[in-house]
């Protein structure tokens, strides 16, 4: 039996481009530029002024509320000041720029042995620990859940296109990966675990089944299915429980957090490592040798494709993966904590088509696993109907694309649920 959720669609995976590409060090720049702002909520409050002197793992950005998360530099070297630089979604943001010294020098917290629940919260939140999947929720709050967590789902399932981060760490490191389940369980005072890895990865479920060692910890073999790693799908298909419309999982008893994520506490707890670097997918027929790469937080995108090269031809730059990613205007933005993939792209790979008008045949409708009506979304915003437009409950839309991705007009329906959010938050309908 494979576990799954209703809907959804079945794109190309592409993974083969990069799948047996074992992990390779990205060498770092002369220069790094750390955002302050590398998660959901607050922006940091930087606490270093031009010309310190700072280690990898010094504190440069001081989480600046609840919902946020705590800075630190990638490189030894010296703060040379701050600059306003576009991140990959065009957002202006402030950064710190330090020069590089080559010497790597750590400044790492103490390393914690048999830590109980409240060290190992205070250690996700000291480390700046955030989701690492892309949506860089400062995983802190999730590990205080006010209500009682039965189940905490480890999100294996990787279904973007192309990305194969995961899956190399789940062959690369399957013990340390179960060391942090077991903290994070003990963070949640969870009853149960369960590893959620789709079909198409039988060596990863082998690697992680081959390291169970709790009875309550159990690997589920999940449907190839995209989306597959959404939160309230995954939940879905692993315990059959819907979690409310406009609610959090923690409300149903579950906690999900990504691969990534969960090796990044460990490293937090077992090795006194703040969250300062990441593993990230670099791929697509636009680049000349797709890999895996370990790179540090603030190393300019230009600088990867310099490294690995580019074939002339590609048509598209994505940051993060095809279905969820955002289109870039360069390659000035720098990688950072939810930096999970960089893909150039081919015209084939695009299917570059302009938008005609909807011929209201409901392909977006019968793929949407939120249940929802793209197309209606997409007309009422055309016309500013914002009001009539919330009806149809744009708030509740994950941006999987599943919708653009079987639109027959290709309808830039992902970006119309988009605006209907923003507009609906600004005009406070």
């Amino acid at each position: 039996m494979k576990y799954t959720f209703r809907r959804g669609i079945h794109p190309e995976d592409n993974k083969k481009l990069s799948e047996s590409c074992p992990f390779e060090e990205m060498p770092t720049g002369s220069k790094v530029y750390i955002p302050l702002s590398q998660h959901i909520g607050a922006p940091c409050t930087a606490c270093v002024e031009p010309g310190a002197m700072v280690k990898a793992g010094t504190l440069i950005g001081l989480s600046n509320g609840y919902v946020s998360a705590n800075v630190h530099s990638s490189v030894s070297g010296k703060v040379l000041g701050f600059e306003m630089r576009e991140n990959a979604q065009g957002r202006k943001l402030r950064h710190i720029v330090i020069e590089n010294d080559g010497l790597y020098e750590e400044e790492n917290l103490p390393p914690l042995e048999n830590p109980t629940k409240e060290q190992i919260i205070l250690r996700c939140k000291e480390a700046g620990i955030v989701g690492m999947g892309g949506a860089t929720f400062p995983t802190h709050v999730k590990l205080e859940a006010k209500n009682k967590i039965n189940i905490f789902i480890v999100n294996g399932s990787e279904c973007e296109p192309y990305i194969t981060t995961d899956y190399r760490m789940m062959l690369n490191f399957p013990k340390e990966i179960m060391e942090g389940i077991g903290y994070i369980k003990t963070a949640l005072q969870a009853n149960e675990v369960a590893i959620g890895i789709e079909a198409n990865k039988p060596d990863a479920i082998a690697a992680m089944t081959k390291e169970l060692t709790d009875p309550d910890t159990h690997v589920y073999e999940l449907k190839t299915k995209y989306p597959q790693g959404g939160e309230k799908q995954l939940i879905y298909a692993i315990t059959k429980m819907k979690v409310p419309d406009g609610g959090l999982p923690s409300e149903v008893g579950a906690v999900v957090l990504n691969i990534s994520t969960v090796y990044a506490l460990w490293q937090a707890v077992k090795l006194g490592k703040p969250c300062y670097s990441r593993y990230m997918t670099v791929s697509g027929e636009g680049i000349k040798r797709p890999c895996n790469l370990h790179v540090r937080i603030g190393v300019p995108l230009s600088e990867i494709t310099e490294y690995l090269g580019v074939n002339e031809g590609y048509v598209k730059a994505v940051f993060g993966g095809p279905m969820m990613g955002f289109s870039l205007a360069s390659f000035k933005p720098v990688t950072s904590k939810g930096s999970s993939a960089l893909l150039l792209l081919s015209k084939k790979e695009i299917r570059p088509i302009e938008p005609t008008p909807c011929i209201n045949c409901g392909r977006c409708a019968s793929v949407c696993p939120m249940n929802l009506m793209p197309m209606m979304t997409d007309r009422l915003i055309l016309k500013d109907m914002i009001a009539e437009a919330k009806k149809f409950n744009p708030m509740s839309c994950i941006e999987c694309g599943c919708c653009a991705y079987v639109c027959p007009a290709k309808r830039p329906l992902v970006q119309s649920q988009r605006l209907a959010k923003k507009l609906i938050r600004e005009r406070k309908i």
